[in-house]
């Protein structure tokens, strides 16, 4: 009887510890706090907090049961800036401003409300929960408020505003993924709130497991947790998403100029072998006046699918092969994954084994699993030895002649999908599991092949692609939305992926145009072309077994449409390229979703136009199924819009009916706005006309872009060797002025043809070489599908001296 209540008592005392463990635990009250500059410590009942100022916008909140770990991150290059803080206390509160937030801190509980110095909050915690801890959970609450939307999140499916959703961060290989299917490949932790005329941001910098809520379920929070680690959270307030993006991207950093190739078109399959196929491709190419720049590799490239090697009977000669390509004017991009094949005088292999570079067990034996290759070892990317070894190896490809190197696999993706938690990684000499770095790995290894192939290409910028990636990846590699499907639903959610990928920091993204899973119709490839046409990363792509997606496979009626969009790409590259230009400045995306330039329209948000969004700073497109000849388009209201095909005028704010058949994608371009175009080219090796069109669209309203050229390949942009002008257009004084050059580079063009859209028949217009009247040789015919109209159009020698218009 006594060890039956001795048990009995054993068992209650058990379950009350249970419960104990599992029972939340918030931050408590504030015992003390210490206040040094611009950071605040707090030590609480049950934990410990920290606060640091960033810049007058930013906001670091840390949060622990105990003490601090080092503070690193792979995500963060950013580094506090010196600004005026304020901080003030009471026997309630705490409060911290600069001249752009304040933050108020209770004392009992300790819990965080950022506000605006008017006293509107931008972002409460839950006052009943805060920050909580149930075991190695962590978990943040915050009160949801009236009407309030949110936004970004990265590689997230579902509807441009996320609220009613709830979202985990835990990077999977997800092929045929669909509209409702969640997680996909990359982890970006952070989004931006919006409501009563405010926003925020949050950046959620924990890379284990995590999970976003944006009242699933409830009516009354929002949260983010974390399976283990620190809360550690960046608060940004700002006036506009767009001002949000900007001190985002100076916390994790922004991607530099592409090669201007990347920017064209890019054909892909699974897989072009051997080397006389992708020469017909390439020339097949030329042959039908279809501009292309880069001709992708998939697996079969190589020897028995082993990382850095070539098959010696499907690719013999390759740099041969990769010299032929370039004298059409091609590059040639190769996959790349992760595992190493376990193969005993396979030279990575054994001098990974050599280098100790593998991924391990806790039992310090190398960890392995089946992929292609067989049984392979993974390099731990986490450790910088790695990343230089990673990156050494790509000389036989780069050697070869290889400019563009495809990082696949890198969620870690293995048979089974399964791989142990357990297994160690270096993390940078601090030493963590497979729970910590899983959603970094692919990222790390963008880092390597970026990193090492900068080092092996001479002064060359390389093309870096990724699957997977966790925030910050846009500093080292462009990621495409992983193996999607080749149906309508696809097409149209790969737009908002790259929309919201936009939102999030990264401004080179793509889809695979066509779908990659899946057989694609012509009518289907047909608009997908169309779309990716305003699409920053534009690469068609398809698997094995289905049918293949080059411009001329669905027929010559789809051949001819197809050729007219990808002619059409071409012919925006300067637009295109000025508008990454001022990605790597700013972090704005290239693909804007609508939510950044009229964040508080509330149409924007509905089902029918979430999906429309702004290519650059000036084309509204507006994205449509392939099967509909007709689609009802919102225009937001400020501007005016003009169809790019017939230059017919819309007022802003209406609701239109627009056609949508095959050969009109709907795509509008904004009042105000000034476009530079060139003449078709067949790829970016060859020289476009010497005239430099400069598309001016009247509007009650001024606007400016800024232009940007340099030689497209090398990184002497960084030392000068650049050309920039702010392009102006005045309403008002009803003049256009193109500013005087900065930097050192040559133009490629030598004349300029400003076309003036809706500005009816000007009597006269005032330029550097005289009056220039109005006349028939001035009026310039433009030619489309639905009719031609006429446009005034002035060619004037381009210098580098301001160049003044009036009318």
């Amino acid at each position: 009887m006594k060890k039956i209540l001795a048990s009995l008592i054993l068992l209650s005392i058990s379950f009350g510890y249970f419960v104990q463990a599992q029972s939340p635990v918030s931050l408590g009250d504030l015992k003390k706090v210490s206040v040094k500059d611009a950071s605040l410590d707090l030590f609480t009942t049950n934990g410990n907090a920290k606060v640091t100022i960033y810049s007058p916008s930013v906001f670091r909140i840390r949060i622990v049961k105990s003490d601090f770990a080092k503070d690193f991150s792979y995500a963060v290059v950013g580094t506090p800036v010196q600004c005026k803080v304020d901080v003030k206390q009471n026997n309630n509160d705490i409060t911290v401003s600069t001249d752009s937030v304040i933050l108020k801190i209770s004392r009992k509980p300790v819990r965080f409300t950022f506000t605006t110095h008017d006293g509107r909050v931008l972002n409460e915690d839950d006052q009943a929960m805060g920050t909580q801890w149930i075991g190695e959970n962590i978990s943040t609450y915050k009160k949801l408020q009236d009407g309030e939307k949110f936004i970004g999140l990265g590689e997230k499916t579902g509807n441009l505003d996320r609220r009613g959703s709830a979202y985990e961060n835990w990077n999977r290989d997800f092929p045929d993924y669909r509209a409702v299917d969640d997680p996909l490949y990359a982890t970006i932790p952070f989004y931006m709130g919006i409501h009563h005329g405010l926003t925020y941001g949050i950046f959620f910098d924990n890379s284990y497991k995590s999970r976003f809520n944006f009242g699933a379920s409830n009516n009354r929070f929002s949260s983010f947790e974390a399976d283990a680690g620190e809360m550690n959270y960046y608060f940004i307030g700002n006036t506009s998403v767009a001002g949000i993006i900007k001190s985002y991207t100076d916390l994790t950093g922004r991607m530099e100029m592409p090669p201007l190739w990347s920017l064209g078109y890019q054909q892909c399959r699974w897989s072009y072998f051997p080397e006389k196929m992708v020469l017909n491709v390439a020339k097949t190419f030329r042959d039908k006046k279809i501009p292309c720049d880069v001709i992708y590799l998939d697996i079969h490239y190589m020897d028995a699918y082993k990382v850095f090697t070539f098959n010696p009977e499907r690719f013999s000669k390759p740099k041969e092969m990769v010299d032929e390509l370039h004298g059409m004017g091609f590059h040639l991009a190769t996959i790349i994954d992760p595992g190493v094949k376990v193969e005993k005088g396979y030279n990575a292999y054994e001098d990974g084994l050599k280098k100790d570079v593998f991924i391990k067990y806790p039992d310090n034996t190398n960890y392995t699993a089946q992929v292609w290759p067989g049984w392979c070892h993974f390099p731990d990317f986490s450790n910088p030895d790695t990343r230089k070894w990673w990156g050494e190896n790509f000389k036989v490809l780069t050697d070869a002649g290889v400019e563009g190197f495809w990082n696949d696999m890198n969620e870690i993706a293995s048979w089974g999908q399964a791989t142990p938690l357990n297994i160690q990684f270096n993390y940078d000499g601090q030493k963590a599991n497979y729970r910590q770095i899983k959603n970094m790995y692919g990222m790390q290894m963008a880092r390597s092949t970026f990193e090492g192939t900068k080092k092996l290409m001479n002064g060359r910028r390389p093309l870096v692609i990724t699957r997977s990636g966790y925030a910050g990846l846009q500093r080292y590699t462009s990621i495409w939305t992983g193996d999607n499907g080749a149906n309508e639903e696809n097409m149209l959610l790969g737009v908002r992926l790259v929309n919201s990928l936009g939102l999030s920091g990264v401004a080179f993204t793509g889809y695979d145009v066509g779908g990659f899973v899946g057989d694609k119709s012509p009518a289907l490839f047909n608009r997908w072309i169309s779309l990716g046409t305003f699409c920053p990363f534009f690469r068609a792509h398809a698997t094995y077994d289905s049918r293949s997606a080059e411009p001329w496979a669905f027929g010559e009626s789809a051949e001819a449409i197809n050729r007219r969009y990808i002619q059409f790409r071409y012919r925006m590259l300067p637009y295109i390229y000025s508008s990454f230009f001022e990605a790597s400045q700013t972090g704005l995306p290239v693909a804007r979703s609508l939510a950044i330039n009229y964040t508080n329209d509330e149409k924007i948000f509905y089902a029918a136009y979430q999906n429309q969004y702004l290519f650059g700073p000036s084309f509204l497109v507006a994205p449509v199924e392939s099967s509909k000849d007709f689609l009802k388009v919102y225009l937001p209201a400020g501007n005016k819009w003009y169809d790019l095909y017939t230059d017919k005028i819309f007022e802003g704010g209406e609701e239109t009916v627009v056609p949508s058949d095959l050969t009109h994608l709907p795509v509008f371009v904004k009042g105000g706005s000034i476009i530079p175009i060139q003449s078709v080219v067949q790829n970016t090796t060859e020289k476009p006309d010497e005239t430099l069109e400069i598309h001016v669209f009247n509007d009650e309203k001024s606007g400016k872009f800024v232009y940007y050229e340099d030689d497209g390949t090398t990184y002497q942009n960084k030392t000068g060797n650049f050309l920039k002008r702010t392009l102006s257009f005045d309403a008002r004084k009803k003049s256009l002025m193109l500013g005087k050059t900065e930097g050192s580079f040559s133009s490629r063009y030598n004349k300029v043809k400003i076309i003036f859209h809706g500005f009816g028949l000007l009597s006269k217009v005032k330029s550097p070489i005289g009056d220039i009247n109005t006349t028939s040789e001035n009026l310039h015919l433009v030619s489309s599908d639905y009719g031609n109209y006429a446009v005034l159009s002035v060619v004037l020698p381009l210098t580098n001296n301001e160049i003044s218009l009036n009318w």
